[in-house]
């Protein structure tokens, strides 16, 4: 690799500020060994860089949650946020609901990283490893050496899936219990995963896996998904003598989990093929619910197209008079005139509808919930949402999942996200968000592995806030069983024992849940007429992912982005001028490429400030109180104030400087893509490694840093910074370490 000089000494003789800040350009990015850098919650005690004081607790104490005039908010009026994960146990040692003693450690360590908010994730699943290992369809295929399956509340001993498991179930209430008391919301998951069974009276039970489409329109379906959740929510908690649909700590009712009829029509996945005997490569139809879709296709017809209509509708599918007419295949689409293609939508559209407000009417007239209720989730960015956005805007949360370059969507992979700010999620995540609508996202990742993981808190934390969204869900944390767990990262999603995503995890949650990155101060819109929503719906791949041409995909990187309304009049916002940066109109944002290579986001705000991506390559960027003089070729580095104060004002701040991190001796196939083999215990990271100034701290007399190790002890001695031109520098890279407590003297 190409070497570059030997770092320069800075603060040194009578420079003039102009040449002092030439001389802060980087040393060149350098192969840096990787370290051991285990996390460890158990051993974590409270520490003086939690961000716990994010937190109100108990949750619940001023009232429900409530969705209005465009956001979440607290019963007594105040602005609510989720800064979230997802809690789930799909790594060998992890347990979704943990027992009495793990329930302690983790509510508090939750509390500790500034998580207020946790969506409860595959309850409706068997309660027994045997039932649930190996059973696929939920996980990216070659999910790591630990992964089985999460184990849930539904007995797996019985031939039904109706009965809870009592133990499991009191569990579940005393880590609910926990979570409220140290301030921690939960939202409820209801249909995630269940494997209904022949028992249940389910026809083709043993053909579904969990069911996804078929639970909008089969009878015996929609009866079992009404009594699970009023088992559910009708519970009532002895730790807390509240049933959940009465708690306030219940911020939000997930109704059902990535599932759209409309979502299998356009993925061709309503061809009736799925038999015992045949190859079922994706989530089709069987011939039993397919017929039964199609009977209720055309008594829809019959009450809502005239026979002239479904005269010619029949003679574009080529059948006879009394035949019923089919569904189309998905490369029938494109070319299908309009009659057909509007027909099969307005239907399906229908059947969504339909569903979602029964199923809300029920949740608050018979079981009673009083949470907000978010219908499903915008998840799948290669098809349009116009169509699902019909169905979602009828309730009272618009939502959203994205993951950068998830492992089942193979390709080339382990990219960095700050080369491509088109293709960001950002850009994904923002194509759903609606005027009038809070906005939240419940599952969003990096997924592992990947050289340049440490780029996403920051990103997403501080455009989320820019974009005045009301939630954000990582996927996922799995608690870890005391004593069965050991300290690498085991699967692509588990976050819990990532040492760089766990050290950002606070900064995140300042930048987010504080509101250190304002919104923004214009909020381009759009709409969309009902033509425009029926071509978007036949659309290519290649417009991925707004389906709407025209529309500038920079936009959510410089303005806030809304949809104003569908089945109206369209508008659309004028594109905007190239500029690179891309700056958002608060000017407390800047992503920068150099043609497609060396990314840089830059993050500039009084109390958080941060650098993410090829610092060494962009070494003239800096924030007002931040700046870096690494060898490492990709970092992230944040600064936040821990004491509410502006940085240049602040005496505790929180500094994190994060890269790569590893398994001890994984293998990377040859595309460096995925993992040959995932290594093992413990984890490694590139240690930072360099300087870090602090500019401009008025009145500081002394610059400290505290190292920590995986569990927030400190680990060597204290730092002393040294004074130079433009403030303090720290040298940082040993001991190795993601996170320091910084203590400035005044």
């Amino acid at each position: 690799m190409i070497k570059f000089s030997k770092r320069r000494e800075i603060g040194r003789g009578l420079l003039g500020m102009g040449a002092m800040i030439a001389m802060t350009a980087p040393a060149c990015a350098q192969d840096i060994p990787l370290q051991p850098y285990p996390v460890n919650h158990e051993q974590r005690v409270d520490s003086a860089v939690d961000a716990r004081f994010l937190l109100d607790g108990p949750a619940g104490k001023y009232g429900f949650i409530q969705a209005r005039d465009g956001h979440l908010y607290r019963g007594d009026g105040q602005r609510f946020k989720c800064w979230g994960v997802n809690m789930t146990g799909w790594v060998v040692g992890s347990e979704e609901i943990p027992s009495h003693h793990d329930a302690e450690i983790y509510a508090a360590e939750l509390a500790r990283l500034g998580v207020n908010c946790v969506r409860l994730h595959f309850l409706d699943r068997p309660d027994t490893e045997s039932q649930v290992r190996n059973e696929g369809g939920d996980r990216a295929p070659g999910a790591g050496p630990f992964t089985h399956g999460p184990r849930g509340l539904i007995r797996g001993d019985l031939k039904d899936s109706q009965h809870f498991n009592a133990e499991r179930l009191d569990n579940l209430d005393y880590w609910i219990a926990e979570l409220k008391k140290n301030g921690i919301y939960v939202d409820f998951n209801l249909n995630v995963g269940r494997r209904f069974t022949v028992g249940d009276g389910v026809p083709d039970a043993e053909l579904l896996g969990p069911a996804k489409a078929f639970t909008y329109f089969g009878p015996e379906l929609i009866a079992l998904q009404k009594d699970y959740a009023k088992q559910l929510l009708g519970h009532l908690n002895p730790y807390t003598k509240l049933r959940y649909a009465d708690d306030p700590a219940v911020a939000i009712v997930e109704v059902v989990n990535e599932n759209s009829l409309l979502e299998f029509w356009m993925r061709n996945w309503l061809r009736g093929e799925r038999t015992k005997d045949g190859k079922n490569l994706q989530l089709d139809m069987t011939p039993h619910y397919q017929a039964l879709l199609v009977g209720m296709y055309n008594d829809w017809l019959a009450k809502n197209r005239s026979a002239k209509e479904i005269a010619s509708l029949r003679g574009m599918a080529g059948i006879g008079a009394s035949e019923k007419v089919p569904f189309m295949r998905r490369g029938d689409h494109p070319e299908a005139p309009r009659l057909r293609l509007d027909a099969e939508l307005a239907f399906l559209t229908q059947v969504e509808i339909d569903f979602h407000a029964e199923m809300k009417r029920f949740l608050k007239d018979e079981v009673g919930v009083k949470s907000p209720i978010i219908p499903m989730a915008d998840h799948t960015y290669f098809i349009a949402n116009q169509p699902l956005m019909r169905t979602a805007n009828k309730s009272d949360i618009m939502d959203a999942h994205v993951y950068w370059q998830h492992p089942a969507i193979y390709g080339r992979r382990n990219e960095p996200m700050v080369n491509s700010p088109e293709l960001s999620i950002i850009q994904k995540l923002a194509r759903s968000a609606t005027v009038g609508k809070p906005y939240t996202v419940s599952e969003v990742n990096h997924p592992y592995p990947s050289d340049y993981g440490s780029e996403m808190i920051p990103i997403l934390a501080s455009y989320a806030a820019f974009q005045d969204w009301d939630g954000i869900f990582f996927y996922t944390f799995e608690t870890k069983i005391t004593g069965k767990w050991t300290p690498m990262i085991g699967d692509h999603f588990d976050m819990t024992l990532d040492p760089v995503k766990m050290a950002q995890m606070p900064a995140g949650a300042m930048l987010f849940l504080r509101g250190d990155v304002s919104a923004a101060k214009k909020v381009l819109t759009r709409s969309y007429s009902t033509d425009q929503i029926s071509e978007a719906s036949r659309l290519p791949r290649a417009d991925m992912p707004y389906y709407t041409p025209g529309f500038d995909i920079k936009i959510p990187l410089v303005h806030g982005s809304r949809v104003t309304c569908l089945d109206c009049k369209p508008t659309l916002p004028a594109p905007l001028p190239e500029a690179n940066p891309i700056v958002s109109d608060t000017g407390e944002l800047s992503w920068r490429t150099d043609g497609g290579k060396n990314g840089l986001v830059s993050i500039d705000t009084p109390r958080s400030q941060a650098l993410v991506g090829f610092i060494a390559a962009n070494a003239q960027v800096q924030t007002r109180n931040l700046s870096a003089d690494i060898k490492n070729q990709f970092a992230t580095i944040t600064l936040s104030s821990l004491d509410g104060k502006p940085l240049n004002l602040s005496n505790r701040m929180l500094l994190t400087t994060t890269g790569k991190v590893e398994n001890t001796g994984q293998k990377w196939d040859e595309r460096r893509a995925m993992l040959t083999n995932w290594g093992t215990a413990p984890t490694v990271i590139e240690p930072i490694t360099g300087w870090i100034q602090f500019k401009d701290l008025e009145g500081a007399i002394g610059v400290f840093a505290t190292p920590l190790d995986g569990a927030a002890r400190p680990v060597g001695p204290e730092i002393k910074g040294r004074m130079i031109e433009p403030g303090w520098e720290i040298a940082v890279g040993t001991p190795v370490t993601t996170s320091y407590l910084i203590r400035v003297e005044r």
